[in-house]
């Protein structure tokens, strides 16, 4: 089945966008925090901001869907 879907007026306010972070991109007083990690993961709102960091992929999802949240995984 091939049929066009305009995304435009879906309602994606739930949708959230899980990354990756490389500590050393983060403040200092982050990166204390931190340890020895090398990557940690974000989770976004649709419009960029930042709701969490948290140290795995599998607890940011954990995390979006306990907050009835949608998320997804971006490059």
């Amino acid at each position: 089945m091939n049929t066009p879907f305009d995304f435009k007026d879906a309602d994606q306010s739930n949708l959230v966008y899980v990354r990756p972070v490389a500590v050393a991109d983060l403040p200092d007083e982050v990166r204390v925090e931190l340890g020895d990690k090398k990557t940690i993961y974000a989770v976004h709102r649709a419009d960029g901001e930042r709701l969490a960091l948290v140290k795995d992929r599998k607890l940011a999802f954990m995390l979006a869907r306990q907050n009835d949240f949608a998320p997804v995984t971006v490059h």
